[in-house]
């Protein structure tokens, strides 16, 4: 399968199994996109009758880039096979290695956002806040499931995780005190508001997180509508001069400041450009998720509004590359020839099996986006995984698990989308986001043309 577009001044060509890419000339364009429907002599046709006022397009030059176009077949590079749909169901039956967790230490917020999806960091229940005695077991819970694998992620989360900040320390120094004895290496990231940033919290994330998540929607007015605290005050005057601070002294790396865009602010590149204007530079802004009656759901009339924003955000970040002040969007993270493997490019995330969020209580659940829906309640960190048909569920979960998945050229990028964003769309995991998907595919064709830009500049 191949996917063809064109965006930037660059006619571009995906082909889908191989993950190779091809920038070529309007006249080679058209080629590919009738090679596999017709014969040489209706392809040389059709190019004559429609290029045929070009001197440079003649009989033998088409029949030369069609000998091209052959030659790419047969390495295969375009028009490849695919040989992994096999295996990515082999591949999830056989995986029983925990790897990561995402620890919930505290149910509980300092702020109220409206949009919340854990209803204001509750998760739709009462507040609470993990003990030292839980969190201690959910890591003895990690390092037995986790077999030889020595490289282990832990994300403290919440909630807002710093309204628990004694017992995060207290986490990280037992993982730390048995590592070695365990013969294994934690990842910690943490994700706040920050709200509560001081001095001693700043030194210890330097010191302890590899990634730290900041929480900031954009531009004052803009973050201020959602991100307000119990009376109503909005967070931006209060958090932006700490996130500063914060991303100073991690030397301007490791860490991400991540947006929420809403119906009311289709253009978020506005607010990503903001951000990048105080100074931030490594950057993701995700799509709202919430039940389509709210004011602020995304609405069918916003995509054409949203694919020029993720266009016009290609073509800014290329423009600020070149005058030297480059930015980082997380969705445009691509790497076409090292990045991740076929395992992980057609199993998907690994929730519900290799992936799993801790409750205060103790409780498993596929990832935080479930917790509290007592269906997908997994099991808990004594008793370990106990609902295996829900985990069996999930491990169906692939870049080949739905049909519509299945004949998709991005199947290869999303590795099958988020298991959470089918099921609060459609009401099944196995069901298709096709929201999501739209605005997906169009991150990716951004995403492939600044990679296609940049060999160019090279």
């Amino acid at each position: 399968m191949v996917h063809q577009y064109k965006l930037n001044g660059y006619n571009i060509v995906l082909d889908t199994c191989s993950g190779s890419v091809h920038a070529v000339d309007e006249v080679a364009y058209d080629i590919i996109a009738m090679y596999e429907s017709a014969t040489a002599d209706e392809i040389v046709a059709a190019m004559l009758e429609k290029y045929g006022e070009r001197e440079d397009v003649t009989r033998e030059e088409l029949l030369l880039c069609l000998a091209d176009v052959e030659e790419l077949k047969k390495a295969g590079k375009l028009f490849s096979a695919d040989p992994y749909e096999k295996l990515a169901y082999e591949y999830k039956n056989n995986s029983n290695v925990v790897k990561a967790l995402c620890l919930h230490v505290a149910h509980t917020c300092n702020l109220c956002c409206e949009y919340c999806f854990a209803g204001q960091g509750k998760y739709q229940g009462k507040d609470a806040l993990m003990s030292f005695e839980v969190g201690k077991q959910a890591f003895d819970f990690l390092i037995a499931n986790s077999g030889t694998r020595r490289n282990l992620e832990v994300d403290f989360f919440g909630g807002e995780p710093m309204m628990n900040f004694e017992v995060v320390k207290q986490l990280v120094a037992y993982a730390r005190a048995i590592e070695k004895e365990k013969g294994k290496n934690f990842r910690f990231t943490f994700t706040t508001n920050g709200v509560l940033l001081d001095d001693e919290v700043m030194e210890f994330l330097n010191r302890e997180m590899s990634n730290v998540v900041l929480s900031l929607d954009g531009r004052k007015e803009v973050n201020d509508r959602f991100r307000k605290n119990a009376a109503g005050r909005g967070s931006y005057d209060i958090i932006v001069p700490k996130f500063k601070k914060l991303v100073a002294s991690r030397g301007g790396k490791n860490y991400y400041v991540r947006g929420t865009f809403t119906h009311g602010n289709v253009d978020f590149t506005n607010d990503l450009f903001h951000m990048a204007d105080l100074g931030f530079t490594e950057l993701s802004m995700e799509p709202v998720v919430c039940p389509p009656d709210d004011p602020y759901a995304l609405t069918k009339a916003d995509l054409p509004v949203l694919f020029e924003q993720y266009e016009l955000l290609a073509k800014e970040m290329l423009k600020r590359e070149k005058e030297g002040r480059p930015i980082t969007f997380y969705h445009y993270m691509l790497d076409l020839k090292n990045g991740p493997c076929i395992y992980k490019r057609i199993t998907g995330c690994g929730s519900g099996t290799e992936y799993m969020a801790v409750t205060p209580a103790g409780e498993l659940y596929p990832c935080h986006q479930f917790v509290g829906d007592e269906k997908y309640k997994l099991g808990d960190v004594w008793n370990g995984v106990k609902n295996t048909a829900v985990q069996d569920e999930f491990r169906k979960c692939n870049a080949y698990a739905r049909p519509a998945c299945r004949e998709c050229w991005a199947r290869m990028y999303c590795s099958g989308g988020c298991a959470a964003n089918s099921y609060h769309a459609t009401g099944s995991i196995g069901g298709v986001y096709e929201y999501g998907c739209e605005l997906f595919k169009k991150r990716i064709e951004c995403a492939v043309m600044m990679q296609v830009a940049r060999s160019e500049q090279v």
